[in-house]
């Protein structure tokens, strides 16, 4: 994994970390989260996607902290700016994949009378999904010195516009070539992700990029269409979870264990690099996050009428399939963004639908459980990418850990500040969107499957079969790694030339980290940031 660059430690002052419901703070916050809202869901229904806009956050809250009255200068402090970065950017991963995104299921399966009970599942499931990752980040699970690219490159714009200097010149040449070349439609956050991230996650992240780039055109072979993607996730996804478990019971092999001894001297110095959830806190958050799915689950049954179309028993193993939906949804988004930046959220919502299908569940139980497991996850990854920036901002404070806890804590308030403004602005704008034909996408494959059905008697041949090669490669990385579920994100994403890009970047950072040692490890990760920070510059800038 990529360095991140780290002062040396400063003692912290007698205030606490900035509040996130300071009135100036809760003005911003408020403010950025509409423009983020906005942006979400302007880019789901139009393009299909949503942009990162905890950087846009970041430049926001810089600039307002250089204007000198009404107490605006406060928003220099690069706490305050985190704040800002973590609203904007919930916002708008809530409003485009967790609200929007689902409401719209139902809606094209042609039942607008279930949106609104659909919105409430939505928002319970985005709420549900925040607060486990909120409990479980910093674990060994969810470590905080993990890769979460996106998060690496909110601090380290936000540490350049504080200090300067050569970091700085590092973080904004990346950004100009970010910017230049993502206007020749080349993806640099793919090869900026190459930069921070773990090298064997993704160097199997760009195969798999590659094989369904070029198998249609070498092979003659429609991936998704056998499911063959889908075999692969769920087999790593198995194994995952088995390998979750394992942490929860607390086993730890030979290896993890010399590993374990030979930090504990790099942890002794710098406490941030210390667990700050034991197992037994995980297992807790993992299990209770369970039980508040099934209960959201049951609300979106009793009001979307689930009860009229499934006997009693159905209706029960419907609300616990939804629960474990909605739990291993999150898991393996989460697991995927951690190490590659990206979540493919669809496509793993897209095998549970599968799955239903399979189960033969009917079909607008299964729009609606579809549109619940959809709610899930990016709010996971978002959140993951924010504490990893105020990690990054806070590592350096003593005492550590009360500081970074109550960081985390602002996060939260601030992120969940932009959640309701999301929630608020999805119920205003989706009625007339809808009417006008703005519809996500996504939803409408959703929508579209669920009527057609299984329409192949092979289908649960293929996604056993290839189950097998998803579960090898997840074995032998590791859960560290975690090679098996990062190959079949590849698999389940169709972006041109990705791969090229994220196998290209990998060789550059070896070959200039043996050229410069660990300086060169440190300018390869504030190179691969600006990258990012970049593409998604770019990204908004088509439609600001």
């Amino acid at each position: 994994m990529a360095q991140q660059t780290v002062t040396p430690p400063t003692a912290a002052r007698s205030e606490r970390h900035p509040s996130a419901l300071q009135p100036l703070m809760l003005v911003i916050t408020i403010l950025v989260s509409i423009l983020g809202a906005l942006i979400g869901i302007h880019m789901i229904t139009t393009l299909g996607v949503s942009p990162n806009t905890s950087v846009i956050g970041a430049v926001i809250a810089m600039l307002i902290g250089r204007i000198g009255f009404f107490g605006l200068r406060k928003m220099r402090d690069v706490n305050r700016q985190n704040l800002a970065q973590s609203a904007i950017s919930g916002s708008t991963f809530a409003a485009a994949n967790s609200l929007i995104t689902p409401i719209a299921v139902p809606f094209a399966f042609g039942r607008a009378d279930l949106v609104w009970p659909m919105l409430l599942g939505a928002s319970l499931g985005l709420v549900i999904d925040a607060l486990v990752l909120y409990k479980a980040f910093g674990s060994k699970f969810l470590p905080a010195d993990a890769a979460w690219p996106p998060g690496v490159a909110a601090a380290e714009t936000i540490k350049a516009g504080d200090r300067g200097g050569k970091q700085a010149l590092w973080l904004v040449g990346g950004t100009a070539v970010g910017i230049g070349a993502s206007f020749l439609g080349l993806p640099m956050s793919a090869a900026g992700i190459a930069m921070i991230g773990n090298v064997w996650a993704l160097m199997m992240f760009g195969v798999g990029l590659l094989v369904n780039q070029y198998a249609p055109v070498l092979l003659d072979v429609n991936l998704a269409e056998l499911y063959i993607p889908h075999g692969v996730m769920i087999g790593a996804g198995v194994v995952a979870l088995v390998q979750v478990g394992m942490i929860l019971a607390g086993r730890v092999s030979k290896r993890e264990r010399a590993e374990a001894e030979a930090a504990r001297d790099v942890v002794a110095a710098d406490p941030s690099l210390a667990p700050t959830v034991q197992p037994r806190q995980l297992r807790r958050v993992l299990g209770s996050g369970y039980v508040a799915y099934v209960i959201g689950a049951l609300v979106l049954a009793t009001l979307g009428g689930v009860w009229a179309d499934m006997p009693v028993a159905a209706v029960i193993a419907w609300v616990l399939f939804a629960g474990v939906a909605a739990l291993v949804h999150e898991l393996i988004v989460g697991l995927a963004a951690m190490h590659a930046g990206w979540f493919p959220a669809f496509a793993v919502t897209l095998i549970f639908l599968v799955v239903g299908l399979l189960l033969q569940i009917p079909a607008v139980p299964l729009a609606l459980v579809v549109g619940y497991c959809a709610a899930t996850g990016p709010a996971f990854a978002d959140m993951g990418y924010d504490f990893k920036a105020g990690w990054i901002l806070r590592r350096d404070r003593r005492p550590y850990t009360a500081y970074e806890m109550d960081g985390r804590r602002q996060q939260m308030i601030a992120s969940m500040i932009g959640f309701a403004v999301s929630i608020g602005m999805v119920a205003l704008l989706w009625r007339g969107l809808f009417a006008d034909g703005a519809i996500p996408p996504t939803a409408i494959v959703y929508a579209d499957t669920i009527r057609a059905g299984l329409g192949d008697g092979h289908a649960i041949g293929n996604l056993l079969l290839w189950a097998i090669p998803g579960a090898v490669v997840q074995i032998l990385g590791g859960p560290k790694r975690q090679m098996g579920v990062l190959l079949a994100t590849g698999l389940l994403i169709s972006t041109a030339n990705a791969g090229w890009m994220v196998l290209g970047a990998l060789v550059l950072r070896g070959i200039w980290k043996k050229a410069r040692g660990e300086k060169g490890e440190r300018e390869v990760s504030l190179t691969g940031a600006g990258l990012i920070a970049g593409d998604s510059v770019f990204s908004l800038g088509k439609i600001l």
